[in-house]
């Protein structure tokens, strides 16, 4: 310390706890924001491409729906062993190699030629994206204090929407000037400047990274405790699959999948289809519920962690939103699906997505809160019944829409929103596994 006319000046070294923290966890967090919108991007081409692909091909909507189901279905499989990864060998090294790996297979869609191609490429591409949640999950438990986790993961599911509603715009405007096949290379080498920055940038614990001061050092230890390397030992499967918790917050999670996997992968076929919308207007119809569900992100993490603060409660924070979340989306859907006005249906299928968004960041701090050092494998294990829900809708949504109509696809996800509400009552945030 020094005195300077009578006003006392901190000289600590910039590296002692007693400077101004760094906020290099906040770098962090925004690089996996784009993580997230990335992913989203790359997923949501097809959808938007899907109206071409099935004029090219002569494609029937069940046809459609299992080359939309492939992804899904693969997506499903392989969160666990993506969770896995990122738990076993760094969210560095994991999240570099699946970006990579999914990247090649987004480009590699523009080289399909039938049904069956495009089939196997979709199952290759959602083996890689599998891993992308767990790990990017994984990669926040080291660096994001409690106090702001709800708000992290409802940023990085934001930037997932984001990506999914700016991306319809982008790629009708692509496909009417190059065709459906341009897209796919474009948004392939987005994903691979991105697996070169995250390996350049990010490191498995603060205590790996050079940007990284002691007061930030400290105020993350203060909170989760020392970090060491970043790497645990063997994931504890045994405790993680016998606790109630996880199941109940995974059937809780297939509820949520089942709804918004039916917004990403048909509402542009369905506004082609039912709502008889051009391919731009499509496009931008499209993007307007994406654009509340980011509303929705955003507002869910903060009104989490507010009441979090306020009240201490973590369970009761994470619960209330999560409840009202869904009873938004199961009252909103069907008042949407049955409003002939398509200006109206659009406004109110905002609220409904807006309603599910409220649900995924509170959900996706739920693993942080109660896994630890293992919470890409929890958040994994959670993730795997949102996707498992993802495939059963991609698929079944063909079916049903061809047998009944596009109203009785959309009731099913109004129910299954009024059961999420109850399950949330019961998921316990404060139980952690270990």
């Amino acid at each position: 310390m020094r005195m300077t006319g009578g006003d006392i000046t901190s000289t600590a070294p910039a590296d002692s706890p007693a400077a101004r923290p760094t906020r290099v966890r906040h770098s962090v967090l925004w690089l996996t924001v784009l993580a997230y919108m990335i992913t989203y991007m790359d997923r949501v081409v097809i959808s938007t491409a899907a109206p071409s692909i099935q004029a090219e091909f002569s494609l029937s909507k069940e046809t459609m729906g299992w080359i939309l189901g492939a992804f899904q279905i693969s997506y499903a499989l392989f969160q666990i062993p993506g969770g896995w990864l990122g738990d076993r060998f760094g969210p560095r090294a994991a999240l570099t190699a699946v970006v990579t790996w999914w990247s090649a297979f987004t480009a590699a869609t523009a080289l399909t030629w039938s049904a069956g191609s495009i089939i196997v490429c979709r199952f290759l591409f959602g083996m890689g994206e599998a891993g992308a949640f767990p790990i990017a999950t994984r990669s926040l438990s080291r660096w994001m204090l409690p106090a702001e986790r709800g708000w992290a993961q409802g940023l990085t599911h934001a930037g997932s929407r984001m990506g999914g509603a700016i991306t319809p715009l982008i790629v009708v405007y692509m496909i009417a000037s190059f065709g459906w096949r341009a897209p796919f290379l474009v948004f392939a080498l987005v994903g691979l400047g991105w697996a070169a920055l995250w390996w350049f940038f990010y490191r498995n614990s603060p205590a790996e990274h050079p940007g990284v001061n002691a007061a930030e050092r400290a105020l993350i230890e203060d909170a989760i405790g020392q970090s060491g390397k970043g790497k645990p030992g063997s994931v504890p499967w045994r405790i993680i699959l016998s606790a109630p918790q996880i199941w109940l917050l995974s059937v809780m999670y297939f509820c949520y999948g089942w709804g918004i996997v039916t917004f990403l992968q048909w509402f542009p076929t369905y506004l082609s289809d039912a709502r008889g919308l051009e391919l731009k207007a499509m496009g931008i119809a499209a993007s307007i519920p994406l654009l509340a569900g980011v509303a929705g992100d955003l507002a869910g993490g903060w009104l989490s962690d507010t009441v979090l603060r306020r009240t201490g409660r973590i369970t009761f924070a994470r619960r209330l939103i999560i409840c009202v979340g869904f009873i938004v989306a199961a009252v909103a859907v069907p008042l949407a699906a049955t409003n002939a006005d398509p200006i109206a249906a659009i406004a109110w299928f905002g609220l409904a997505v807006f309603g599910l968004e409220l649900v995924v960041g509170v959900a996706w701090a739920i693993p942080l809160d109660i896994g630890g050092e293992y919470a890409g494998s929890v958040s994994a294990v959670m993730n795997t019944f949102g996707n498992l829900a993802g495939a059963i809708a991609a698929v079944a949504t063909g079916y049903i829409v061809a047998q009944s109509g596009w109203e009785s696809a959309f009731f099913v996800i109004s129910g299954l929103a009024m059961v999420g509400a109850l399950l949330s009552l019961k998921v316990d945030a404060s139980r952690k596994l270990l």
